[in-house]
This record gives structure tokens, sequence and C-alpha cells, in this order.
């Protein structure tokens, strides 16, 4: 019998050791599978390309070097356009910072994620809840995120960052948006802490107009002062030398206000030589797809707020990963540098990225497409038109718009076109329009003061012949099947998006 219990007792140990002993072979077999599970996924996340989205503020097409204007001093992001590509016929969807904004981050329009106007103060809006944006999809596919200088966007959960560097309320002129050098050298840190790829929100406040804005019988600063930024060698512009775009009336209180504003874009454009260079220090440069662009057009009236081509035209220079040096002509003549024509507009901004990430965007509900294919192969189908979509700027602005333009015709829809068009305060108070109004001016530039402030319901431009929009072809028999056929784009895109304002016509 003891023998027996004896035999029973070692079998049972024995048994018992060998389960131990293979759940152990297990258990390190399945780390060992772990492992390289996170090896591979962890090599994936490292074939990533960084992303760095430089997004000044009111800067326009006007004023860049690599964009044909000579007088202005931008070397460094002309040197952007060198080693990538320019384009042409880049678009923002609305002419409003915080709308804008929530277009390039979440690549849906701002009447279809809810940010019809600006976030700060009383106008308070924000994006709606579920909405999913750029930041928080990269974040979840093994990116590290940041932003720093401006933000102007609504609530953080849903533009949330991984990192904040720098908080950038608006019009703050303490804040460090306005010292681009000082923001290169605050987004070192976060560059190399680590070989998992990132992308770097870098928002200037440059070359928005400073608060306070009435300044008047004086132009405004544009953020410049006596004291300087630190790192910066202001770049100072005679009113006499600076180029007077054709949508501005040239007068003497026009030339002092721009003189201020190329200021602003030479102090910004130092702070992307600077961050360029903390990039290449790192050897973070080749791999990273850069991005340099505006929010909306500038701050002048006829532009910014308006669906006109100053508001909305805008600059986009792309600097894809692996981009080698330019070529000798490139480097002596920037107008022969290479130029996309292909029409993208902010909306593709977000879909191209997760693109360039290996993100799928299937499921994410973007109203854009990515443009990736354009940069590396030049594709030349499905480029042929962009859409826009105004509908506040402050909240006490209602003046919606919708419009549709190709290369040749450009058809803006005037919703509320029964109001009298509203000035947002930093236009109103400018002193190239407190000019004429104080000396009884009836006309801004070429266009009638009566006709800018008052809108008919259509306005429909021939773009290459008319290029700065006087000539409303809208209402001339010749032009009403074209007008019919734009109209009918519009209604679709409207559809197509979401929006809200398509029942205005059914009811208006």
């Amino acid at each position: 019998m003891v023998f027996r219990f004896k035999t029973l007792f070692l079998y049972l140990v024995t048994l018992m050791l060998v389960t131990v002993h293979s759940v152990a072979l297990s258990a390190q077999d399945g780390a060992q599978d772990g492992m390289q599970d996170a090896k591979k996924l962890q090599t994936r996340v490292n074939n990533k390309p960084n992303v760095v989205m430089i997004v000044a503020d009111d800067h326009g097409l006007d004023a860049l070097g690599a964009y044909g204007n000579n007088v202005i001093k931008t070397p460094n992001i002309d040197a952007l356009a060198k080693d990538g590509a320019r384009f042409d016929n880049a678009f923002a969807t609305v002419s409003s910072c915080s709308p804008s904004r929530s277009v390039i981050l979440t690549g849906r329009q701002n009447h279809a994620n809810g940010m019809y106007g600006l976030q700060h103060k009383q106008h308070h809006f924000s994006s709606f809840e579920q909405v999913r944006s750029l930041p928080v999809i990269l974040s979840e596919n093994g990116y590290r995120t940041a932003r720093i200088g401006k933000y102007h966007l609504g609530p953080d959960h849903v533009f949330k960052f991984d990192q904040v560097l720098s908080k950038g309320a608006a019009n703050d002129m303490q804040s460090i948006a306005r010292s681009p050098v000082e923001m290169a050298n605050k987004s070192v840190e976060f560059i190399s802490e680590s070989e998992q790829p990132f992308f770097l929100y870098f928002a200037s406040d440059d070359p928005h107009r400073a608060f306070p804005f009435d300044t008047y019988p004086n132009p405004n600063s544009f953020g410049n002062r006596a004291k300087g930024y630190p790192g910066i060698k202001e770049v100072f512009y005679k009113p006499e030398e600076v180029i007077v775009p054709e949508y501005l009336p040239d007068t003497p209180a026009a030339r002092k206000e721009i003189a201020e504003y190329y200021q602003a874009i030479s102090r910004l454009d130092q702070g992307v030589g600077q961050l360029v260079k903390q990039l290449k220090a790192q050897g973070k440069y080749q791999n990273t797809l850069i991005l340099y662009l505006s929010d909306n057009g500038i701050a002048f009236p006829g532009a910014k707020t308006n669906l006109y081509d100053a508001g909305i035209h805008l600059p986009l220079i792309v600097k894809a990963p692996g981009s080698s040096a330019s070529s000798e002509a490139c480097a002596q003549n920037l107008q022969v540098c290479k130029a996309h024509q292909k029409m993208v507009s902010w909306v593709d901004l977000t879909p191209t990225i997760l693109d360039y990430a290996k993100v799928s965007i299937a499921d994410e509900n973007m109203q854009g497409k990515s443009f990736k294919a354009v940069i590396e192969t030049d594709q030349n189908k499905g480029w042929e038109r962009v859409f826009a979509s105004h509908s506040m700027h402050e909240v006490m602005m209602y003046y919606p718009m919708r419009m549709v333009r190709n290369k040749e015709y450009k058809l803006i829809w005037n919703i509320a076109h029964g109001l009298i068009y509203p000035f947002a305060a930093d236009l109103q108070y400018s002193l190239i329009w407190q000019d004429l109004q104080r000396r009884g001016i009836k006309h801004y530039a070429n266009r009638s003061i009566k006709d800018f402030m008052q809108r008919p319901e259509f306005e429909l431009f021939d773009i290459r012949n008319d290029p700065q929009e006087l000539h409303n072809l809208a209402y001339l028999p010749e032009y009403d099947k074209l007008r019919q056929q734009l109209t009918q784009e519009i209604k679709t895109f409207q559809k197509n998006t979401n929006d809200p304002w398509v029942t205005k016509w059914l009811y208006q």
C-alpha cells in the first residue's frame, strides 16, 4: 500500500514538473513571439517619415520669393521650394483662421466639422465632439505629436497633441508664436528625444496683424517691435520699394502697412531656417515631410474673410521625405524650380499626410483626398476643381458663401446676399481702409466700395481673363448655361459634405 502511494506521489510530482516546464517553455515561446511582433511593429513605425507642418498666419501668395516676389527676403522658405516643390494652385477652403485650421487638421470642411467661425473669446466656435483630427490619428499609429505656437482650435480633446511645447492664444502679443527662432529652439528636445516618428505642428502668429488693431494714423506693426526678438536679424523694408498687389490700392497708407507685413514674413522665414537647421543637426531632415502653408490670405480688405483668390489662393511648399537637393537651374532661378499645377485644397492636407504615414483613411470619413501621387508622379487626373465654404469669421459676421473654382471659372454663391458684407475688426481698423474712408474715396483699388459691400447672389468670374475678379458674368445671358452647371456642382458638393446650408436652396 505504501509502495503504491509513493509511486502515485512520484508520478503526480513528475507530471506537475513536466506541466510546469511545458508552460514555461510555452510562455517563453510566447514572449519571444511577442518580442518579435513588437520588433516588427517598431520596424514598421521607424520606417515612417517624420512630419513637420509649418502654418503661417495670414500669409498671402504675394510675398514669397518662391512665388515671384523679388523684393521680399525669404531665403529659407525658398530653400524648401528648391529641395521640394511649390504648388501654384493651392487653396484654403475658408478664409478665416480657426475654421481654416480645423480643415487643415481634420480633412473635413468647416461646415462638416463644426468650426463655423473663430474659437476664441465671445466667438466660441468649436468642432464637434466626435471629430477625429490628424494629431489624434497619428498618435494612435505610432507617432509622437507636439504643437508649438498659435493653436486657436477647440475642443482640446478633439485636437489633442501628446505634447504642448507652448501655448498660443489668439492675438497674444506675448506669445512665443511671434518669436519663430525661439519656437525652433524649443522644438529641439521633442525632435531628438527618440527614433519614433514625430509630427510637429509649428504654427506662427506672423504675419498676422498685431493687437490692438486700431493704430490710425500709424500702420499696424504686424508684430514688429523695437527691441526685436531673440535670434532674429530684423529685415526692414522701405514703403517705396514694396510690391503692391493689384487687388490693393496703391496708396502711401497701403505701402506703409505692406512694409511692416514684409518684415514679419522675413522674421518668420528665419524661424523656418532655424527649424530646418535643427532637423539637419539631428539627422532628421531627409526623412521628414515638411509642408509650408498659410491659413488664409493677407489681413487686408478684399483678401482675408473673402472667397476671392486674394483670400484663398495661397502658398503651399512641400519637401517630401528623401527629396534631393535642387538642380543647378533651380538654384539659380526660383521660377524654374519644380512646380505642380494641379488644384489642391486644405481639405486634402490631412489625407496626404496620413498617406505618407501609411495610415488608412477608409474609416475616417475624410472629405479630402491624398495628393501624394501628385508630389511623386505628377498625377494629372482628378485635380480639376476646388470648393470653398465660408460661414462666419467673428460671431457677429454671418455671411455664408460657397464656391467652386476650376482653372477657367469661379462661381461664388453669396447665400446671405441681402446683408451688407461684414468687416472683421482687424480689417475695419486697418490703416489702409481707414485712410480711404476718412478721405471719402469711393473705390478700393479697381473695385467700387459700394459693390464690395453689397454683393449679388451669384458672382461668376473668368479667372484667366479677369484674375482680379472685377467683372461679374453671372447675369449675362451667354453665361446662363455655365452658371447653371457650376451651381449644380456647388449643390452636389454641399450634399456630399453634409452642408446644413444646402437647405437654403429650398427655403430662401
